[in-house]
């Protein structure tokens, strides 16, 4: 059984509901653990667009990374994202941050998230769920690659 952390994202439509259909959505491939609060995060890469809700869920697969990822993209599709620009709105996005204590580079994968120490979209959510969970690559604890980013934009999300 293979310890994940996936990372989901949303600022289109009902923004919480997607979130829920998301979670809903993982079993039996990918069963969850636990569940960060969601957390409302001005959008990173293009500024002009709406807010998103961000929330980190640890979970159990017995797929692969490469499997896992093939999961996860088709889901996204499943539940209605639709083709856009990079860093753009989006339905629903999902990705792995990590899987095991692995490190992966190839074309298609890359894990851990290769930008998970600049985002506090995600290390936020994170260190709710592990904060003294160690990065494989960098050594630090999810908790000091957040004490590190500037969090001031991130707010807890209230439904």
């Amino acid at each position: 059984m293979n310890r994940v952390f996936l990372a989901l994202g949303t600022n289109m439509g009902d923004r919480s509901k997607n979130l829920l259909t998301v979670r809903e959505a993982l079993p039996p491939e990918v069963r969850v653990l636990a569940a960060s609060p969601v957390y409302e995060t001005p959008p990173w890469g293009f500024t002009d667009q709406p807010t998103f809700l961000n929330q980190i869920l640890e979970a159990q697969t017995d797929l692969t990374p490469q499997e896992l990822l093939i999961y996860l993209k088709r889901l996204e599709v499943e539940l209605g994202r639709t083709p856009s620009f990079r860093y753009g709105p989006r339905l629903i996005d999902l990705d792995i941050l990590f899987f095991n204590d692995l490190v992966i580079q190839s074309d298609l994968l890359e894990i851990p998230h290769p930008k998970i120490a600049e985002r506090a979209f995600v290390l936020v959510p994170l260190a709710d769920l592990a904060p003294d969970f160690v990065h494989p690559a960098l050594g630090l604890t999810i908790e000091q690659l957040k004490d590190a980013v500037d969090t001031s934009e991130i707010t807890m999300y209230y439904d």
